[in-house]
């Protein structure tokens, strides 16, 4: 009887047995690489500085990579090199792409960081920046400012950005106060609050559309999302709420940690369930609207970058927190080349093409049990 077991079951005995070496193998080098956070951090570091100086260089017009460190040094870190490019080259690289480039790692940063704070707080690996109707509020904001016919700047900020960082905010604390979360609540009514106000609001911005006219085109441009408008102003004027945001979370990483495990669990721990989720929401939720103000609605960066970090540390947050902030921004710096190459495209367009299928395959794992 052992025999014919044996031979029924051999084949998928044989699998089992080969599969279980490669995982133990991953999750050694997982663990392997947990232990050296300095110097995943000091690579990261090093490949964002990679993309940075490729983005700056590459474009319709390209900038030599040795005559783009020389401009960059020269300007930003006063050094006293030989002048062997051109006026134009110089505007080129500090007016046009340097700032383009640093937007795109600012919001890249707070996108990632924000979709590993609501994956966190909500213990839905499907969640993103978005998940709270943020999206939502920042494209009806910014479609309801195309059809009001008033055109004026400050801080070179127009009435669209104004109103998509209003209606994004607006849109959190509506979906929270209605939610009704306790202290110690499920998140349930969080999520399926968040669905039914983006809901609502998009109809609101079909309705927006309809009746832009001319107008549609600007607003198409916001929804497909694009860095093509960075200015060193709009930069100085979201890099500190982005940046400020996230460095608040990261310090927050361990009250980030014990939500992980659940309300009862944290609680256990000492973290002021309602207190230290609140704050959180509020911080992630501030990150995302300055980011999307500036840039416009760019998909899956927040959704992709945190479980890429993961399946390489762990879920522990304060690894998490900062390398999903340095992929994020390599991640969105990667993503904009990429659109000025092809021919100027959205952003939002190639993050998809990039996220979709991630997002599938995270769904397809979800269905097996795969948790944060």
């Amino acid at each position: 009887m052992s025999s014919r077991v044996d031979a029924a079951g051999g084949p998928a005995a044989s699998v089992v047995g080969a599969a279980l070496p490669a995982r133990r193998a991953g999750s050694r080098l997982r663990h392997a690489l947990a232990r050296r956070p300095v110097a995943l951090a000091a690579s990261g570091g090093l490949g964002l500085l990679a993309m940075l100086v490729a983005g700056v260089a590459a474009g319709s017009v390209a900038v030599p990579i040795e005559q783009t460190i020389a401009i960059l040094g020269h300007h930003l870190l006063g050094l006293d090199v030989a002048q062997t490019w051109t006026a134009a080259q110089a505007t080129i690289v500090m007016e046009l792409r340097l700032p383009r480039v640093l937007t795109a790692m600012t919001v890249g940063l707070g996108l990632a960081v924000a979709g590993a704070t609501f994956q966190g707080i909500l213990r839905n690996p499907l969640a993103d920046p978005y998940v709270l109707g943020t999206a939502s509020g920042a494209a009806l904001g910014a479609a309801i400012a195309v059809l009001i016919p008033v055109r004026a700047l400050v801080l070179e900020f127009g009435l669209i950005h104004g109103l998509a960082f209003l209606g994004a905010l607006g849109a959190v604390v509506l979906v929270y106060r209605l939610s009704r979360v306790s202290g110690h609540g499920q998140m349930t009514s969080l999520l399926l609050t968040g669905y039914a106000v983006a809901s609502l609001l998009a109809a609101g911005l079909a309705m927006a559309m309809y009746l832009s006219g001319a107008g549609l085109r600007q607003i198409f441009a916001y929804l497909l999302g694009g860095f093509d408008a960075a200015t060193w102003g709009r930069l100085a004027a979201a890099m500190p709420l982005v940046l400020g945001a996230s460095v608040l979370i990261m310090l927050r990483a361990r009250s980030l940690n014990g939500l992980l495990l659940g309300e009862e669990a944290a609680a256990h721990l000492g973290v002021d369930v309602r207190r230290e989720r609140t704050v959180l929401l509020g911080l992630a939720s501030l990150a995302t609207a300055a980011a999307v103000t500036v840039s416009g609605l760019i998909g899956f960066v927040g959704l992709v970058a945190p479980h890429v970090v993961r399946l390489v540390v762990g879920p522990n947050a304060r690894l998490v927190l900062p390398l999903a902030a340095i992929f994020g921004a390599i991640l969105m710096v990667g993503a904009d080349l990429a659109a000025r190459l092809v021919g100027e495209i959205p952003v939002g367009v190639v993050t998809a093409v990039v996220g979709a299928p991630f997002f599938l395959v995270l769904l397809r794992r979800a269905r097996t049990g795969y948790e944060l």
